[in-house]
């Protein structure tokens, strides 16, 4: 293994970083170091000028003729295309529009309309908990229905795949461990058993190149306010293959997903394409919020974006092991990069403390039960130097003992 490197060859990887120029363009607060971008990303000045525009000119000027004038009507599709280009998919394939949690609700709906005469769901049992949820309430709704889990009715997805399955939600990063699947072979497999695929992808847009079209995918959801920066509660997004929208139906069908929305006819005639995800009317203000946290990524390479997360993360798991690792921190995250997202855990048997006392000190990482103490890293804004400073404060605490103050055990509503 090389040797560990010092503060100063730390240094130089940020002098030669090519995404560094992107740091500034962050509304980032003075002494902290944010490491909790895989739950909610930056804010960045083109968003604050974003909502600027659509709420005080827009809004207060405009008021409802900026419908038309400022094109909010479009903005689901528009802004669907720019997330696109993030995850592979070619133009008419995404839509962004309400939560990861109803577009979750839909797709599987609309999946299992795809495949009548096949009763079962398949979902990870440690997946993000809202996807169980989501697929126990579309469970509520379809007698018949049954779901399997990985790691509760066999140790793997591939296991619980057969002829009766009707459609597969998995994560494509797990939000916990961090670990990636892989994409083009587990749909090929999906798909051979005559199942459709709908791929979570909150824990990778933004933090890797996705090629959903290259590996024929059929649905994606997820989110754009983690490594996207689209601000919290921001709106979520849907992809479909094109060969599937004829095919489309859910049960969601508000009046924005009407052939004609403003002929205000009594029965529902569904749009075609892609549009037939959409509900009712879109959060016009979050939408601009987005629109201006997508202009970054417009000038994003996805490969060099890439290339850093590997590097960040690979320097931190050294660091943290080597600085740390007599103090009861254990790697969660697998030593794999190609098999890794954008995050790292380690597990700690007071894992929420230590992170209270990192938080303290303006290490800000997450916590997530029992005992994970969780880190994202977003290329875009994190520098290599962070990564040092990060691990010398949780050195620090752990040596010190600091992370025992009565203090931190006292867990918050939110956490």
């Amino acid at each position: 293994m090389d040797s560990l490197p010092d503060l100063a060859a730390v240094e130089a990887m940020d002098e030669a970083d090519p995404l560094r120029v992107f740091r500034s363009r962050f509304a980032l607060p003075a002494g902290v170091i944010y490491l909790d971008g895989n739950s909610l990303g930056a804010a960045s000045h083109e968003v604050f000028a974003e909502v600027r525009q659509a709420a005080m000119e827009e809004w207060g000027n405009g008021l409802i003729r900026s419908w038309n004038s400022a094109g909010w009507f479009h903005l689901p599709l528009e802004l669907g295309d720019r997330v696109g280009r993030l995850i592979g998919a070619a133009e008419g394939q995404t839509v962004v529009t309400d939560s990861t949690s109803i577009n979750i609700y839909k797709t599987l709906h609309a999946a299992l309309a795809m495949r009548p005469g096949r009763n079962v769901i398949v979902a990870e049992g440690d997946s993000f908990p809202t996807d169980i949820y989501m697929a126990e309430g579309v469970l509520s709704t379809r007698p018949g229905i049954t779901l399997r889990l990985e790691g509760r009715d066999a140790s793997t997805i591939e296991e619980l795949i057969d002829d009766s399955v009707a459609v597969v939600l998995v994560n494509h990063v797990n939000y916990k461990s961090g670990e990636l699947r892989d994409m083009v072979a587990l749909t090929k497999r999906i798909q051979a058993a005559g199942a459709l695929v709908i791929w979570d992808l909150c824990h990778s847009a933004g933090a890797l190149p996705v090629d959903l079209d290259g590996a024929n995918a059929d649905f994606a959801v997820g989110c754009t306010y983690k490594y996207l920066n689209g601000g919290p509660g921001a709106p979520a997004f849907i992809y479909a293959a094109k060969r599937h929208h004829a095919s489309i139906v859910q049960p969601l069908s508000g009046w924005w997903s009407h052939a004609r929305p403003f002929a205000f006819e009594q029965s529902f005639d569904g749009d075609a394409g892609i549009k037939r995800f959409l509900c009712g009317t879109q959060p016009i203000l979050s939408l601009r919020a987005l629109k201006g946290a997508l202009s970054i990524w417009d000038e994003v390479d996805m490969e060099a974006l890439r290339r850093k997360s590997i590097a960040l993360t690979d320097l931190f798991i050294r660091l943290v092991e080597t600085k740390c690792g007599q103090y009861g921190v254990e790697l969660e995250t697998t030593r794999d990069s190609e098999k890794r997202g954008s995050q790292v855990s380690f597990i700690h048997s007071n894992a929420y403390e230590v992170m209270q006392a990192l938080i303290e000190r303006g290490v800000v990482g997450d916590f997530r039960a029992p005992s994970t103490l969780r880190f994202g890293f977003t290329p875009l804004y994190v520098s290599y130097r962070d990564v040092w400073r990060a691990v010398t404060v949780l050195e620090e605490i752990l040596s010190s003992g600091s992370w025992k103050d009565a203090r931190f055990a006292v867990r918050a509503a939110v956490t």
